[in-house]
C-alpha cells in the first residue's frame, strides 16, 4: 500500500476504484483501515474509495506529543492535497465522525457530502480519558481491549460471531500504544457542540440503538443541530459498520447516491 509524506507526518492509504466521486472513509480510535473492509465490495463499485490510517495507527506515523482533532482535520486535508483530490465525501465512525465535523465546519469547500457514525461532539469526560491514557501507557493495549470490545459489539453479535470479533480485538491490540494514547488525547481535549451549527453538507447521522459510547441521545444532538441532517438507526453496538455491515453499507449508499 502506498504512502503520503507531509511535514513529520507519513500516512498510509488506499485508494481504489475509478467511479468519481471520492468517498473518504476515516476509521474509529484503536482501528486500522481495514476496518471498512465490509463496505468495500458494495461502494467500490460507485464510488472511488480513499481510506487512510489515522496519525498514530496502522502503519501511519506516530509522531511524538498529543495529538488535536484540528491536527487530524489538517492530515486529511494534507492528504487530500497530495492526491490532488478537491472535494469529496467523508464518512467517519467515532473519532473519524469527530474528524469529520472539523473539516465540515473549518474546510467546507472540500465536502460534498458528509455521515457521522457512532460519534457525538463531546465524548467521555476528561477523567476517563485521562484514566484510560494512563492505563494504556503503563500497561499497554491489552489492558484496555477486552473492555473496548464490549463497547464495540452487542452480547448476541460477540456470541454469533466469533471470528469478527477476535479479528477486531487483534487489530486492537496491534495498535501502537503512544499513537492510542495521542488519540485519546484528542478526543478529551474535542469539544464541537457549539460549532456543529456551521455544518452546511448535507449530513447524514448513523447510531447504534445499543451503543454505550455514544448513544442515541448523541445522535439526535447532532441531527438537530445540523441544518437538514437525517439520521439512521442500526441494531448494534458502536462498529455499526461491522455489527451491521449490510444495513450500513445500503445507508450510506442511498445517502450519497441521492
Amino acid at each position: 500500500m502506498p504512502f503520503v509524506d507531509v511535514g513529520e507526518l507519513r500516512t498510509h492509504y488506499a485508494l481504489t476504484g475509478d467511479k468519481a466521486p471520492v468517498l473518504v472513509f476515516s476509521n474509529s480510535l484503536g482501528t486500522d483501515f481495514s476496518m471498512w473492509d465490509p463496505q468495500m465490495a458494495e461502494l467500490q463499485r460507485r464510488f472511488r474509495i480513499l481510506r487512510y490510517d489515522t496519525r498514530g495507527h496502522g502503519q501511519s506515523s506516530v509522531t511524538p506529543a498529543d495529538y488535536t482533532i484540528e491536527q487530524l482535520g489538517r492530515d486529511v486535508l494534507g492528504l487530500l492535497d497530495s492526491l490532488r483530490l478537491d472535494r469529496v465525501h467523508f464518512c467517519g465512525l467515532s473519532m473519524g465522525g469527530m474528524i469529520g465535523m472539523w473539516l465540515a465546519i473549518h474546510a467546507p469547500s472540500r465536502l460534498h457530502r458528509l455521515v457521522l457514525s457512532n460519534t457525538a461532539a463531546r465524548i467521555g469526560t476528561k477523567e476517563m480519558w485521562n484514566a484510560r491514557i494512563a492505563t494504556v501507557r503503563k500497561d499497554g493495549m491489552k489492558s484496555v481491549a477486552a473492555a473496548v470490545i464490549e463497547r464495540w459489539f452487542t452480547p448476541e453479535f460477540r456470541a454469533s460471531f466469533p471470528e469478527k470479533v477476535a479479528r477486531a480485538q487483534q487489530m486492537l491490540e496491534n495498535s501502537p500504544p503512544e499513537g492510542y494514547a495521542a488519540c485519546c488525547a484528542a478526543i478529551r481535549d474535542m469539544d464541537q457542540r457549539e460549532t456543529v451549527t456551521q455544518i452546511k453538507a448535507p449530513t447524514l447521522v448513523i447510531y447504534g440503538a445499543s451503543d454505550p459510547v455514544t448513544p442515541a441521545s448523541e445522535a439526535h444532538f447532532l441531527t438537530e443541530q445540523i441544518r437538514g441532517a437525517v439520521e439512521v438507526e442500526l441494531a448494534a453496538a458502536h462498529l455499526s459498520n461491522v455489527e451491521q455491515a449490510d444495513a450500513f453499507t445500503k445507508a450510506v449508499s442511498y445517502f450519497l447516491s441521492r
